[in-house]
């Protein structure tokens, strides 16, 4: 969404450590391992140079869900046989690396391996993104040891460049805005790759489902009854493959109480629908390590994730993120303290 952050381009980003749990990916270069399955999403761009970085075996606490074991092997993983990695050694990684960023895309309903990831974050004194819905930023302890210890970190739950939950969140924020009483919404999601497939587990889904309500909910002029709200993961179609599908429809009535309603069919590529988010997300990040500013970045943090701890309307997010690039670029410190203070104000 962003080309130049702070004088960061894309092409600057760098993976210097990576990790994962797979057979087909721990042990090689990350070059390589992209392209591995169950990796499913369309491949635009192949000539990858070699990395030199070898993914290592991490840590899996409660990182996929057991019925992923029963599947073909080419929707489902296959544990590796390395040793699991000590938080000692991630930290060691991320250290000799010289990582500025960790980046947590863990699978929905890794409440511990979330966690796990996120203290090795504040002890290798790296940034953190937070892009699944275990809440961390959004979490006033968590938020509390990242301004501690002067770490910045944005989360949680990374919000598409056009998904779901910006497309839901805009319909329900123009019901608002032209008089339109929402009386009862529901989004239906469907996708084949091996995030749907680990959200077939329900008891995984607690957060996710939690996360996708409330971004919608913080936009409504009158919260819903839970009966008249139904959004979260629906199926795994494996076909689909990377593709996802989503389906909302939207009850009101307008003046008169005359009944008006809305379906919309939205068909996107999931992966790389988050991916430019994520690129916009390490940036900001970098931009406060340059300051020496760190705790949760709210303005960002509001922009680009669904569950952030300060929940706006995405033309006050986005103005918000625009004022916090503009601010973090210029270096003025003054005003950077002062964003700070009054998001935090904001946030107690």
């Amino acid at each position: 969404m962003h080309w130049d952050i702070g004088g960061y381009l894309p092409s600057d980003i760098e993976v210097v450590a990576a990790f994962d749990i797979d057979r087909r990916k721990v042990g090689i270069d990350v070059s390589i391992a992209i392209f591995q399955p169950p990796n499913c999403s369309k491949i635009f761009c192949k000539d990858i140079p070699k990395t030199k970085v070898i993914v290592k075996m991490g840590k899996i606490l409660d990182s996929y869900a057991d019925h992923m074991n029963y599947y073909n092997k080419e929707y489902t993983f296959i544990l590796s046989d390395q040793k699991e990695s000590t938080q000692e050694e991630i930290i060691q990684e991320l250290k000799t690396s010289k990582a500025d960023i960790l980046i947590n895309y863990l699978p929905v309903g890794s409440e511990k391996a979330a966690k796990f990831y996120a203290e090795c974050a504040l002890k290798a004194k790296v940034g953190f993104i937070n892009c699944m819905p275990v809440f961390i930023a959004s979490n006033p302890i968590w938020a509390e040891k990242f301004k501690r210890d002067n770490i910045p970190i944005i989360g949680d739950d990374i919000k598409s460049q056009l998904g779901a939950t910006i497309v839901h969140r805009v319909l329900t924020n123009l019901f608002k805005k032209r008089g339109v009483k929402l009386m009862r919404t529901y989004q239906l999601n469907t996708g084949g790759n091996t995030d749907f497939l680990n959200m077939l587990d329900r008891h995984r889904l607690a957060s996710k489902k939690q996360s996708k309500t409330e971004a919608v909910q913080s936009q409504t002029k009158t919260r819903l009854k839970n009966e008249n709200i139904h959004i979260g993961p629906s199926d795994w179609v494996p076909w689909q493959k990377d593709n996802k599908i989503c389906f909302i429809r939207m009850e009101g009535n307008i003046f008169g109480d005359i009944p008006i309603d809305i379906e919309l069919r939205l068909s996107v590529e999931d992966s790389p629908n988050s991916a430019g988010v994520v690129i916009d997300a390490i940036r900001c990040i970098k931009l406060a390590l340059d300051r020496n500013h760190g705790g949760v970045l709210y303005n960002p943090s509001s922009y680009f994730m669904k569950h952030p701890p300060i929940q706006y309307s995405d033309d006050e997010a986005f103005q918000l993120t625009e004022e916090f690039i503009n601010v973090f670029s210029g270096a003025k410190v003054s005003l950077i303290d002062k964003m700070i203070k009054q998001n935090e104000q904001s946030a107690d």
